[in-house]
């Protein structure tokens, strides 16, 4: 427990089996009163490392893909599922983003945070480090103009919500792959939230989780579709989108 808010944290997981314990034993169990494992249908030992580790677990009978799974998870904390908590940090299961500087995340100034990656020379080829060095900095530029917002980046899989942000935003209207997780940011935008930054190490390397170069450009689009729909929304043609309603 961190100023007497309640943690919990959810790990979605598909195929983690190798990485799962390593991020585990990085999660401050001090201060964190739950973690919570949501599995999209491994068909590794995920779920044996889970047990084994005594992480409470979830399981999904079929794979509902990146967004589908963390729809699950962010329904788990205050569903009394181990017990209902008040604040929930979301990290990935692969070990990526080090689990460090947790106190920030409980500011009571703010009701969500970005952990904001510092990109080191670990990237398992000069390719990879390109890609995340050149592509996302682009599509931040581009939100934080067509957002009217200012981040350092909008695509950091670390991040940690109070409950009143899950409640408010209408989640199940998102993508179940990748463009999820910057949908959601975007809504918390729209709806006024208040979002901190904290800055997160990033380590890269084989095992760790990363979307190919296709799958890349699909989510590029899918990120500057979602910033021109808020764009339009905001303009007054928030109808049949995922904005519709969030305007206070």
């Amino acid at each position: 427990m961190l100023a007497d808010r309640r943690i919990c944290v959810v790990l979605p997981a598909y195929n983690a089996g190798r990485t799962l314990e390593t991020t585990f034993r990085e999660i401050p169990l001090d201060v964190v009163d739950d973690v919570i494992l949501v599995d999209d249908a491994s068909t590794d030992d995920t779920l044996e490392v889970a047990k084994r580790l005594g992480i409470f677990s979830v399981t999904h009978n079929a794979n509902r893909g990146y967004g589908g799974n963390q729809k699950t998870c962010y329904r788990m904390p205050w569903s009394g599922a181990p017990t209902s908590s008040s604040c929930c940090i979301r990290t990935i299961s692969t070990a990526r983003d080090c689990c460090c500087r947790w106190p920030p995340c409980c500011a009571r100034g703010c009701s969500m945070w970005c952990w904001a990656r510092a990109f080191s020379a670990s990237a398992p080829s000069w390719w990879h480090a390109a890609l995340q060095i050149r592509r996302e900095p682009c599509l931040t530029l581009a939100q934080n103009i067509l957002l009217g917002h200012k981040l350092s980046e909008y695509h950091t899989g670390y991040r940690g919500f109070t409950r009143s942000v899950i409640e408010a935003l209408p989640l199940e209207r998102n993508s179940d792959d990748f463009v999820f997780d910057n949908q959601m940011l975007s809504q918390a935008i729209y709806r006024g939230f208040r979002i901190g930054e904290i800055s997160c190490p990033t380590k890269y390397f084989a095992e760790a989780s990363s979307i190919n170069f296709q799958r890349s450009v699909i989510y590029g689009m899918g990120v500057l579709k979602t910033s021109v729909g808020f764009r339009l929304a905001r303009c007054g043609l928030d109808r049949g989108t995922i904005f519709e309603g969030l305007r206070k």
